[in-house]
């Protein structure tokens, strides 16, 4: 096993988030000293494949020098402004203008903030203004999928669906959020029931939703076109083209969350292309610099930014902002980091990899320990069950997916374990043979972790 990097000051005064605090205090951290390309370093020497980006973001990878130019020149210019009261800076102009540009319909309309979290949030209130302003005050439950993430913030974390984190938290906050079911075919289908039928199945619990809270009540559908902090869930064949449709009819907004797939991880610019999604609001962040510095945005359409201006001549101002939203060197880098995406043509090569990256998981799907592997682009979700012929999962003691994630560390991949799900989304970057390097140590950890878990089960069975 590769060394933890134990650090006392950490231990002492860092609070880890999304952590095992316990297990934190008891066995320390594995600090990350340095980057290059798409590997990283840990302070006791030892070189991993960052086989999810940092947190699914960091696309260009961890030493790209324009990036730091571009911070810098910013730095130098002009360190901090904001866009209060009718004041802004170049930097935000140019990269509104440009999110304006690749955002798809009619959102012409760009709000920053620092992270994802905020993204959501800060749509949460549009949604919620918007609707008093046109006169549906009643107008304001908001639908999330169960493991859907969509934020830490009170707001964000009560529309995302993820149990751990609502637990003593009060969370769902206000009694205006509900979860339809994780759209997680493979897990969850029926038997005999296809892909299309169980879109089908989905689709109708969410009209069941509608007819008994009321059309009139409901805001809002958040969704990411692949649930990320779900375990990399890419849709089921047929899910979207029946969603959407009911939303349209019942006139509930869609909020694409494309903070994990927006800028090219599912081989398109935005997920919301590669599966057709048609939303009213868009939100973005970690790859829109590339995670070189914290910015998000939520893009919203000109109706609703036109119920924004109405609401200044009632209120006297849009009452809403962040001291750091629309940060100068954030926009800057994220210029950059839009800049190098075209110039390189990123997009032209994540199709160009992708193929191999997900032939290289698809054949782990022999391996004793994965039941199912699904993904497009560059993002991935590997199933480890107990037993695939009948989807048995592990007992939830077990902690399955933590073996074979510690497993993949020790061979040098870093990977994340969610659940029993084992997620894939690497830097945009990735070449044809560190995705074979990737695969490489992933079958190491793969065995390893088989061979622990089974050891475990035949003692517990002595």
């Amino acid at each position: 096993m590769r060394a933890n990097s134990l650090h006392t000051l950490d231990l002492a005064h860092v609070v880890h988030q999304q952590t095992d605090l316990d297990a934190h205090q008891r066995e320390g951290a594995v600090l990350i000293s340095r980057g290059d390309g798409v590997h990283v370093w840990d302070t006791e020497g030892n070189k991993y494949i960052e086989a999810m980006a940092g947190l699914w973001c960091a696309s260009l990878g961890f030493s790209e020098k324009r990036l730091a130019d571009a911070a810098y020149k910013q730095l130098l210019q002009l360190p901090y402004y904001h866009t209060f009261f009718q004041k802004g800076h170049e930097p935000s102009v140019r990269l509104a203008e440009k999110l304006a540009a690749l955002a798809p319909g009619d959102l012409n309309h760009v709000m920053f903030q620092c992270s994802g979290s905020e993204a959501n949030d800060a749509a949460i209130k549009v949604i919620w203004y918007y609707n008093n302003l046109i006169g549906r005050p009643q107008k304001k439950k908001l639908i999330g999928r169960i493991r859907g993430y969509h934020g830490n913030t009170v707001a964000a974390a009560s529309v995302s669906g993820q149990p751990h984190m609502h637990a003593d938290f009060d969370l769902p906050f206000g009694g205006r959020f509900f979860h339809l079911s994780n759209p997680n075919y493979y897990r969850a289908h029926e038997p005999g029931e296809t892909e299309e039928q169980f879109s089908a199945r989905m689709a109708a619990e969410l009209e069941a939703l509608i007819e008994r809270e009321g059309a009139d009540t409901i805001a809002a559908m958040f969704a990411e076109p692949v649930q990320g902090g779900g375990g990399a869930i890419t849709p089921p064949r047929g899910y979207f083209e029946a969603i959407q449709p009911i939303l349209k009819k019942n006139d509930i907004m869609l909020v694409a969350d494309e903070v994990i797939c927006g800028f090219g991880r599912t081989g398109n610019l935005w997920g919301t292309e590669t599966y057709g999604l048609e939303p009213d609001i868009l939100t973005c962040a970690k790859q829109l610099s590339a995670s070189y510095q914290p910015i998000s945005a939520t893009i919203i359409s000109d109706r609703i930014f036109a119920a924004l201006i109405e609401g200044s001549r009632k209120n006297g101002s849009f009452g809403h902002g962040f001291t750091y939203g629309s940060h100068p060197v954030a926009c800057a880098v994220a210029l950059e980091t839009l800049a190098i995406y075209e110039e390189r043509d990123i997009l032209g090569h994540v199709r160009k990899v992708s193929p191999a990256f997900l032939s290289g998981l698809e054949k782990f799907r022999d391996h004793p320990l994965v039941g199912d592997v699904r993904g497009v682009g560059l993002i991935a979700g590997v199933e480890v069950m107990a037993d695939k012929a009948t989807r048995t999962p592990f007992e939830p003691s077990r902690k399955a997916g933590l073996v074979v994630q510690q497993a993949c560390q020790d061979a040098g991949l870093i990977v994340r374990a969610i659940g029993d799900r084992i997620a894939f989304t690497p830097p945009l970057i990735m070449t044809e043979a560190d995705i074979a390097a990737m695969c490489d140590a992933f079958g190491k950890g793969l065995d390893a972790a088989w061979a622990q878990l089974r050891s475990d089960m035949a003692h517990a069975a002595e």
